[in-house]
């Protein structure tokens, strides 16, 4: 599998269309990024929760494209797409057709109530081991037909839970993953599939059901010739359970990890990390949510009585980091996290990442430095790619914590963006990451003081070799790098002379 470095976008936010995006996915980001992961751009892409919330699944809406611009875009790049399998928008049809007519609606199995996964009742018990990322149940109640019924909704009122167990919801994932592989897409995203399996009497959350349910529709991808990426945040040594049993999952543990090392100085639990954490990862630093903060925190799914399962920072540590963040962010992304700005995740801080280190040049380049010398397939946000600052005027009109990282840029930013130092260092980070043969071969990560070492050896071609340095306490970096011809390379500074492979 293609481990070159892809980025992640909403086609609305950067470009305006699925078309425009293409054009700067060949144009100036050509070489950075072999691949994007689109962000939701079907009907609507702009609903309740930025696409994540689809009224029809298997259409792209017609303000961005069409699926053949999908195509045309998977030509040239590895395409990467949203596949919701946990819910559909309360203002599909389908649901509203099971609003109007109840239990005598064709698409009533469709959906999950409560009364269809505990049909002789829950105990109090039971409906406290189901875990959940919000406050509170995941029940609304929403009348059907004539009768008031408790509809499953995992995150939010507007978000129905899909009932995947069904033929009608075996069916309906069917048409969606039939949409994106006629359209070339290669790489597909189980958005919250941890939740899409309600099994009574556990947590409903990445239970053997869950992993009995990924391997079956990941075998149908592969049969379609698509890949699948398990999307989930949990304790970090489920994480690692999750790796050995799908294609790609996320290393959601990475990012905190960066921020707490060169906060404090300290790499001890990032090195730690790097010797447990899954290879069969995609990384990433930010994406369209927040910081993540439970993917390196004490086990949440733990019951009374249990012995406690520590995380990979204690709660000293993950005390300071958010701490740190808010800092970092002159108080931004405290106004902008948990019920401070409507955002019911309270397990994530919401910031850019370049804000998050103080917009400071060199860190970022830095932490960009350390994703990409960690196994996997990077991916770069694309408020990321343009080093991007806390968008507080969006997060004011809306009131969403999460917009405070999901600017809206016009072709002008976008071009003025591109003239800074900071992102055209980026680039061509992204450019040495592509074109070195060492990056095929495993990580060795060690501390001397507060230096941080990474040394990554060519698989394919055993003489290309790289090593990168950091200081954590002053976030200096340097990488220096043997290419296939034997040539030597260095640079001491990734802002002023980033490091370039030579043309043979």
């Amino acid at each position: 599998m293609n481990t070159d470095v892809q980025l992640i976008a909403y086609a609305d936010r950067l470009g305006g269309s699925i078309p425009a995006l293409t054009e700067l996915m060949r144009g100036p980001f050509a070489g950075a990024f072999s691949g994007v992961h689109i962000l939701p751009f079907f009907t609507p892409f702009d609903g309740a929760d930025a696409g994540f919330d689809p009224v029809d699944h298997t259409q792209v809406d017609p303000r961005l494209g069409t699926w053949d611009d999908v195509r045309e875009l998977s030509r040239s790049h590895t395409t990467v797409v949203d596949l919701i399998v946990n819910h559909v928008s309360s203002d599909s049809a389908a649901f509203l057709d099971v609003r109007k007519n109840g239990t005598a609606s064709e698409w009533y199995p469709l959906f999950l109530t409560m009364s269809s996964v505990f049909p002789d009742g829950a105990t109090e018990e039971q409906l406290t081991r189901i875990y959940r990322p919000r406050p509170g149940l995941p029940f609304t109640p929403i009348v059907l037909g004539e009768e008031l019924r408790y509809v499953w909704t995992t995150f939010t009122s507007k978000q129905i839970d899909v009932n995947v167990r069904s033929d009608a919801g075996r069916a309906y994932l069917t048409s969606i993953l039939d949409a994106v592989a006629a359209a070339g897409v290669s790489l597909v995203r189980l958005d919250a599939v941890g939740y899409a399996v309600k099994t009574p009497g556990t947590t409903s959350f990445m239970t053997p059901e869950t992993f009995a349910f990924i391997d079956e529709f990941t075998a149908q991808a592969r049969a379609k010739g698509v890949d699948v990426l398990v999307e989930v945040h949990s304790y970090y040594r489920r994480q690692v359970e999750i790796g050995e049993r799908v294609d790609l999952v996320y290393d959601f543990a990475l990012p905190p990890l960066i921020l707490h090392s060169l906060y404090s100085g300290n790499g001890e639990a990032l090195v730690d990390w790097m010797r447990v954490r899954p290879r069969n990862a995609v990384t990433v630093l930010d994406t369209h949510d927040g910081i993540g903060v439970i993917d390196v925190g004490p086990d949440q799914t733990v019951l009374p009585g249990e012995a406690p399962r520590p995380g990979l920072l204690d709660a000293a540590q993950i005390d300071a980091l958010v701490d740190g963040i808010h800092q970092h962010t002159g108080g931004a992304s405290a106004r902008a996290t948990g019920a401070a700005a409507s955002n019911l995740d309270l397990y994530q801080v919401n910031s850019t990442y370049y804000d998050a280190l103080g917009a400071d040049d060199r860190r970022y380049l830095a932490a960009r430095a350390i994703q990409f010398f960690t196994p996997g397939i990077p991916q770069v946000y694309y408020v990321g790619a343009l080093a991007g600052g806390n968008d507080l005027d969006l997060l004011e009109r809306t009131g969403v914590g999460r917009d405070i990282n999901r600017h809206y840029y016009t072709p002008t930013e976008v071009a003025e963006e591109l003239e800074r130092p900071v992102v055209a260092a980026l680039l061509a980070l992204c450019r040495f990451r592509n074109q070195l043969e060492a990056f095929d071969g495993d990580v060795a990560a060690e501390l001397d003081g507060t230096r941080l070492i990474m040394r990554r050896k060519g698989v394919a071609v055993p003489s290309v070799s790289v090593e990168l340095t950091v200081d954590l306490a002053s976030g200096a970096a340097g990488i220096d790098w043997v290419d296939a011809h034997g040539r030597h390379g260095s640079s001491t500074d990734l802002l002023r002379d980033p490091p370039v492979v030579a043309a043979r």
